[in-house]
């Protein structure tokens, strides 16, 4: 073999052939973006470095339209690369974000330089896998959504400054009462930073739907009345009354946003009504009625039928995803993306060592999983999933377990319209008994045996 043919076909197996040659590969930073668009005519790097300024930003694109550029994979670098997506989705060059992990585990040593030519040569052979991102509108509930999600868990860490404050005053609300943010825990806590001390009058003040009597409440509210927890509590209670306020203007706000959002055909359409009655009243109770029938008119599905999720947990689900989930082409890749499949990496038929995945969304996850932990006593076909694979598998195999039923309801309800309607317990359990019953004779019959029922143990 001559030196020449040597060289051409050392050089055909280094080359891999590009699908989409009119790509560009952006690496993400804080101060600058390196930019590399289609190779030159020499087969020279078109690599550019671009500032992170709006006016900068704006000149990135125009270069990028300028040569033709279709599309562009970045980084996935903290919220820096959010500005120059939602520019490039407005300019019709589709951008495709890619998490880190998939392209950095490369030899050579690594520069912005290298990166953004790397990210360009994987994206014009199709080797990249974009995250998923909703469409602009989607975007922007989530945005609010998850927003509004930091203020509760912001509140509820103000309701603990409260309850910290008493137990020093030796006031022990949270021994009469279960819920110190529920209607009579706020007005004893409001009375007491008031002035009033006289524990019969706090306890006086419990709504009529407490358990509790007014005797067996007073008893808990005898305290030290120390200045400075006072003063304490008094400046943690104007805390949570002002996040309180902002957490009912995003609520409006997301409201607001989602009748934008319904189609012609369902404004003004009615929320049918819930299968289960407790359920039904729970959501009154909670003022969830108008979230819930806004929900329905957004979406087209009530994804509150599903026993587990609530008002809340249907408008997280709802602002993450969005209605349309044809992004995934089967629930089991919304699964997955949920993380609520188990990970098992098998390598030369060996199962190898569990890392955490830490790819995917886990809002969803979480909020899935904390519906499955509410359904262990329920009388449902789910709770009655959940007690059994509790029985044999532990209490968390359970609820990832139940959790993922969860999402393939959640999938099947807003993919293909699918309605939700509850076997109940009894109904679960039959059906279990005769696949468990069909099992044994299969198993009887393979050994040549025949099953027959004592009747002294059906009577």
């Amino acid at each position: 073999m001559t030196d020449d043919k040597k060289k051409r076909t050392k050089k055909a197996a280094r080359e891999l052939p590009a699908m989409q040659p009119m790509v560009a590969g952006i690496d993400i930073g804080a101060t600058q973006h390196w930019v590399c668009g289609p190779p030159n005519e020499d087969g020279s790097p078109n690599v550019r470095v671009f500032g992170t300024t709006t006016s900068d930003l704006n000149a990135l694109v125009a270069w990028l339209v300028a040569r033709g550029v279709t599309s562009a994979a970045m980084e996935s670098t903290s919220v820096y690369w959010i500005p120059l997506y939602e520019l490039l989705e407005s300019r019709g060059i589709q951008p495709v974000l890619v998490n880190a992990r998939q392209f950095h585990n490369v030899p050579g040593r690594k520069t912005d330089f290298k990166d953004c030519q790397w990210l360009q040569q994987l994206h014009s052979c199709g080797l990249l896998r974009g995250s998923f991102r909703p469409s602009e509108a989607i975007a922007r509930l989530r945005a609010l959504q998850r927003q509004m999600t930091n203020l509760i868990a912001q509140r509820s860490l103000y309701v603990q400054w409260m309850q910290k404050s008493l137990d020093q005053m030796n006031v022990q609300v949270h021994r009469a009462l279960a819920d110190l943010s529920g209607k009579t825990g706020m007005a004893i806590v409001r009375a007491i930073v008031a002035g009033e001390r006289d524990p019969a009058r706090l306890a006086a003040l419990r709504d009529t739907r407490c358990r509790k009597s007014v005797q067996e409440i007073a008893r808990y509210l005898t305290g030290t009345w120390r200045e400075e927890h006072l003063f304490n509590l008094q400046s943690t209670l104007a805390l949570y009354d002002t996040i309180d306020q902002l957490i009912s203007s995003y609520e409006a706000q997301l409201l607001q946003e989602l009748q934008a959002l319904q189609p012609a055909d369902r404004q003004g359409q009615p929320c049918p009504r819930h299968p289960n009655a407790k359920k039904e009243k729970n959501t009154r109770a909670r003022g969830d009625v108008q979230a819930r029938t806004e929900l329905f008119r957004f979406a087209g599905v009530d994804l509150t039928r599903i026993d587990g999720i609530n008002a809340a947990a249907a408008q997280i689900i709802l602002t993450e995803v969005g209605p349309n989930v044809s992004s995934f082409p089967s629930e089991k890749h919304f699964i997955s993306w949920l993380r609520l499949c188990p990970r098992t990496p098998i390598s030369g038929g060996k199962p190898l060592k569990k890392r955490p995945n830490t790819l995917g969304s886990n809002r969803i996850g979480g909020v899935l999983r904390m519906g499955a932990l509410g359904l262990a006593r329920s009388k449902t076909a789910l709770g009655a999933a959940w007690r059994r694979t509790a029985r044999h598998k532990g209490g968390a195999v359970a609820v990832f377990a139940t959790a993922r039923r969860l999402a393939v309801l959640v999938y099947r309800m807003l993919r293909f319209g699918q309605d939700y309607v509850d076997a109940g317990e009894q109904a679960y359990e039959a059906r279990f008994e005769a696949r468990r019953l069909a099992s044994l004779h299969q198993t009887a019959a393979s050994l040549g045996f025949t099953l027959v029922k004592d009747p002294m143990v059906a009577s």
